[in-house]
């Protein structure tokens, strides 16, 4: 009984980990498309290397959602087991 808890306790954290990632991804992608956008002083067209870059932007963004959500399972401070 006690494998089944920890298995779907593993599971819930795995698909947490998971989803935050895709949306730490696309948060990160939508702010490095709104930069190139917006930004006063560049041309404000989107072309491939603003597209790449996002994309990077939109990548390390989702490296470091996963890099902080592991510390913190490590340490123990509840985070991704539902009771935090």
């Amino acid at each position: 009984m006690s494998e089944q808890q920890e298995r779907g306790t593993g599971s819930v954290r795995e698909v947490r980990r998971q989803r935050g990632g895709g949306v730490a991804f696309a948060v990160g992608l939508v702010a490095g498309l709104a930069f190139f956008a917006f930004f006063p002083g560049l041309p404000h067209v989107i072309d491939w290397g603003a597209i790449v870059v996002s994309l990077a932007v939109g990548a390390l963004a989702r490296w470091a959602w996963r890099a902080w959500w592991g510390r913190g399972v490590r340490e123990g401070d509840g985070r991704g087991d539902g009771t935090g």
